[in-house]
């Protein structure tokens, strides 16, 4: 009898035993299991980009400074390159040499300066790859104005420095020629800074603003030399030479604003810290760059034919086209 309670004890504890090993199991099989559920929805995850606005929130100054220029493109660029654009489309007859490459450039920053909302969203809130492809592409339009402005300042250099040779020329078919190859060369440039498929592709860019900014330089600077010389026989300048003389002063100070930023820094990158670079000088210098989609139109509205030949009847000309367009 004590021996049949024996066993009756001992099958219960082993009974009470095994439940509490099986509890236990599954306990750790429903742990382990969910642990390996995590662990594979975090390895399956796709890291998720931040914004500008999020991995420069410790220093916001740079991206908030480009993006105040933005909305005054948005808001004054805007109205005024389509201004110019009517006036050009008004005086059609009587337009200058250089009115075909002004068009193209206020076409091309009206395209641009329509792009800051979504920069606002790209740049706050959304870090989609196809919306960083969009704004690359107008990004890269933007950076061949530099195209158009050189052809204006060489139209301009040609008319000063060599004025037989540019009234020989003064028939457009190769402006058109000219124009078009400048389309091209943007369109090629922006698909190409699109889809990203180039190595250190800002270097191009660097390259490009360097010798557009110091070609541009050169022309401006050479038609102020030219125009600084009085005439045989007089000591002072002409006054038309001297309102001219003054304009091209300001289309070159205007050069220097915007573009001597991006020209002085941006060959230097690899000095500065990623993140100083990053939030602080990529968007002071682009800022102070893309500001000039808004300058331009407005210098060109401000003195919209300032012309420096007074004698045309005569067959004669004081200073060529140089400042007879103001348009940067």
């Amino acid at each position: 009898m004590i021996f049949s309670s024996q066993i009756l004890v001992a099958d219960s504890c082993n009974a009470y035993i095994m439940r509490h090993l099986s509890a236990m199991a599954m306990k750790v099989i429903y742990i382990n299991s969910s642990v390996l559920h995590i662990q594979t929805t975090l390895a399956n995850a796709t890291p998720v980009q931040q914004t500008v606005f999020e991995s420069c929130k410790a220093m916001p100054a740079g991206f908030l400074f480009y993006l105040c220029l933005q909305f005054i493109n948005l808001s004054l660029g805007v109205p005024a390159n389509m201004m110019v654009l009517w006036l050009i489309h008004r005086s059609k007859g009587d337009s200058s040499t250089s009115d075909i490459f002004i068009l193209q450039l206020a076409v091309l920053d009206i395209l641009f300066c329509l792009m800051p909302p979504l920069e606002l969203v790209n740049l706050m809130y959304v870090a989609a790859g196809n919306v960083w492809a969009t704004l690359s592409f107008f990004y890269g339009v933007k950076d061949c104005s530099l195209l158009f402005l050189s052809c204006i300042c060489m139209d301009r250099y040609m008319a000063v420095r060599h004025p037989i040779t540019f009234a020989e020329l003064k028939d457009r078919w190769h402006r058109k020629v000219a124009a078009l190859a400048m389309w091209g060369l943007t369109l090629a440039y922006a698909i190409t800074r699109c889809v990203d498929v180039v190595p250190n592709f800002e270097k191009i860019f660097v390259v490009m603003i360097l010798a557009a900014f110091a070609f541009m330089v050169f022309c401006n600077v050479s038609i102020l030399w030219a125009l600084s010389q009085s005439g045989p026989g007089r000591d002072d300048m002409h006054p038309v030479k001297k309102r001219a003389f003054k304009m091209v002063l300001i289309i070159l100070a205007i050069i220097v604003f915007n573009y001597l930023p991006p020209v002085a820094l941006f060959p230097f990158k690899q000095y500065f810290a990623p993140d100083v670079f990053g939030c602080y000088i990529h968007y002071f210098a682009f800022g102070f760059m893309d500001i000039s989609s808004s300058i331009q139109p407005l210098l060109y509205l401000s003195k919209e034919k300032l012309s420096v030949c007074p004698c045309k009847a005569k067959g004669s000309c004081c200073g060529g086209d140089a400042a007879q367009d103001v348009s940067t």
